[in-house]
């Protein structure tokens, strides 16, 4: 198994949009556990389509643990099926788990097989896939980023995948993030955009277009979206950062005190703890001036 086909719990995540805790959660269940060699975790292919699919029956209704019931249940009437989350077409109507195999349908846990049952097939069909799937291409970019080079075949990665996907906001911002890194904030602004109207409330399509904004010159509209990735995610140091920064440039010194402070009880060691400790200081003072003006 080459390289392109490992990826650790952290690109899992950043793939699928997932957290630690729901790959921990699942992995107790024994819906998907990653593979271990040298005591190194890992999940492959197949383990990414199974966990997108687990990810989209819990979003679709079916309780974790109905699931692992069903799943469980399947494995012994399908014995050969080595893994059959990604070999079989999964239906569910919200609450019961319904698999499809040869044209046939069986419901595990009663093993009957289901005619005339309405269903709702998930968007994604889960199979053994001959084309690449977005997380596939997700995976590929990924790959790409962290050869440091191949950049515009990540972003031509990361394009593909929301071609094929075109619900994925992570494919949006990843590009976008290289965009921005090469310099082309205009396109850089327009890949995080598309990707708030797909997910107003990302905190890192904020946080990213924020940045953006403010270095273009917007800086009234950098500060507002600074200020909701501060609000969805209080404890993301490097927009409490940011925002301090654009706060000063609006001469909003007690609120810039604020996100100085924020980023460094949120970051004492960092890199930057020291100069945010200064700048805290920095502002306080002005804070304290502007007030005895008014």
């Amino acid at each position: 198994m080459g390289s392109m086909d490992r990826f650790s719990p952290d690109e899992v995540q950043r793939i699928l949009g997932l957290t630690e805790k729901q790959l921990d959660y699942w992995e107790r269940l024994r819906l998907v556990s990653p593979r271990k060699e040298q005591g190194i975790r890992y999940y492959d292919f197949r383990d990414l389509i199974g966990l997108r699919t687990v990810k989209q029956l819990v979003e679709n209704g079916v309780p974790a643990n109905r699931l692992r019931r069903a799943l469980g249940a399947l494995r012994e009437k399908l014995a050969h099926a080595e893994a059959p989350l990604s070999e079989l077409r999964v239906l569910s109507d919200g609450g019961a788990v319904i698999v499809e195999r040869g044209g046939t349908r069986l419901e595990p846990l009663s093993g009957q097989f289901v005619l005339n049952f309405e269903t709702r097939e998930l968007n994604e069909t889960v199979r053994v896939m001959t084309g690449r799937s977005a997380d596939e291409w997700l995976a590929v970019a990924l790959e790409y980023e962290a050869e440091g080079k191949n950049r515009a075949q990540a972003i031509d990665a990361y394009e593909r995948a929301f071609c094929v996907d075109p619900a994925r906001p992570d494919a949006l911002i990843n590009c976008g993030t290289l965009y921005y890194e090469d310099g082309n904030l205009e396109k850089a602004s327009e890949y995080f955009r598309q990707a708030l109207v797909l997910d107003p409330e990302n905190a890192l399509a904020h946080f990213n277009l924020g940045s953006v904004l403010d270095e273009t010159g917007h800086v009234d509209a950098a500060r507002q979206h600074l200020r909701q990735a501060v609000r969805l995610n209080p404890i993301y140091p490097d927009a409490h950062y940011n925002l301090a920064f654009v706060c000063e440039k609006l001469r909003a010194y007690a609120e810039a005190q604020q996100h100085w402070e924020a980023y460094v009880r949120l970051d004492p060691t960092g890199p930057w703890a020291s100069y945010a400790r200064q700048r805290c200081s920095s502002s306080n003072s002005k804070a304290t001036k502007s007030a005895g003006t008014t």
